[in-house]
């Protein structure tokens, strides 16, 4: 019999990439979405959808008793649920760590514990890394988080790392980029505008993951039977925000571009207001003071050996190959959508 996946927050930018990897590599997948989700990347006919309420403890422990058979687990689960913007704090504990907390007690309640339970965390658990000597972020540094996302990604760490018997492991992954994805298809729609916006005068240090190698790694530590690790997922390069721009404005076809850099204090004034222009009419902004914090970091390095190590992390796209397939994608949406006008 084939070994079962659960692939829980399906909907996203990264689950579709997962679910599809999952079903490449020969799992039995299932894919846990809300009734509201867009299936817009999960079209697969072999997936099996599972309809989660996760405010709702007893539906979801009736809903996941009922997936499988009696008797049967899930060999693998990876939790991809999670909010990068939320109007207040309360919002990004409860979708970051409470609704974490409540999945694994009905996992343990129902006895369908997995023989290995990932848990999409983020490099901003770890917080401000060293600005001065610029020295790579490792496992070992200590978390001190300064954003209300990061903060509700260690308390989620943190409750993972007290259960006794829980087979966990803790991916902690830097920008995640490529096709589909939201926040850096804004830079890539900004570029292709002429425009590169940037913050700060100091040097900054930037690192990326394309989706496909994060979701490989995700299987390739499964399958090197890793247990109650947390690791960096990140290419093993640094890059600087003009590199990024070159990179883009040279797939998007030699477009001349207008680099604009602000400085720190009109960002973060932009950052409050748009924030508090949202939360009044009770939505998110991409502009915030957590993306503020984050776009204010000057150290974004990372060092990977514990992945290298232990499953044989090996990205296969380096920033360039990654965006030429990510802008590839982003030309063909902007066709299709020019066509459908016509």
């Amino acid at each position: 019999m084939s070994k079962k996946l659960l692939v829980v927050g399906a909907g996203g930018f990264i689950g579709g990439f997962i679910a599809e990897e999952g079903l490449r590599r020969g799992f039995d997948t299932y894919v846990t979405v809300r009734e509201s989700t867009s299936r817009r990347y999960l079209t697969d006919e072999r997936l099996h959808f599972v309809v989660l309420d996760y405010d709702d403890e007893q539906a979801m422990a009736k809903t996941l008793s009922e997936a499988l058979p009696e008797g049967e687990k899930w060999d693998y689960i990876i939790y991809n649920l999670g909010a990068t913007k939320c109007v207040n704090f309360m919002e990004f504990n409860r979708i970051n760590f409470m609704y974490l907390r409540t999945f694994v007690e009905t996992l343990r309640a129902i006895d369908k514990v997995p023989h290995r339970f990932l848990f999409m965390s983020s490099l901003s658990a770890l917080g401000m890394a060293d600005e001065k000597n610029y020295t790579p972020i490792t496992s070992a540094t200590p978390p001190n988080p300064n954003t209300r996302y990061g903060l509700s990604k260690i308390k989620a760490e943190t409750y993972l790392e007290t259960l006794d018997n829980f087979p966990y492991i803790i991916f902690r992954p830097t920008g995640v980029y490529g096709p589909h994805e939201k926040d850096y298809l804004m830079m890539i729609k900004s570029i292709d505008s002429h425009w590169d916006f940037g913050v700060g005068y100091r040097k900054q240090l930037l690192t990326f993951i394309y989706v496909e190698d994060l979701v490989n790694a995700m299987f390739d530590a499964y399958e090197a039977g890793v247990v109650k690790k947390k690791y960096i997922i990140s290419e093993d390069a640094c890059y600087t925000q003009k590199q990024f721009r070159d990179i883009v404005a040279r797939e998007l076809g030699g477009k001349w571009v207008i680099p604009v850099k602000l400085p720190m204090w009109i960002v973060y004034i932009a950052s409050y207001f748009a924030e508090k222009w949202a939360a009044a009419q009770l939505r998110t902004s991409t502009l915030n003071r957590d993306k503020f914090k984050i776009m204010k970091q000057r150290n974004w390095s990372c060092d990977v050996s514990d992945a290298k190590r232990d499953f044989n992390f090996n990205p296969q796209f380096s920033l360039e190959k990654g965006i030429k397939a990510t802008v590839a994608a982003y030309l063909e949406e902007k066709q299709r959508a020019k066509e459908a006008k016509k």
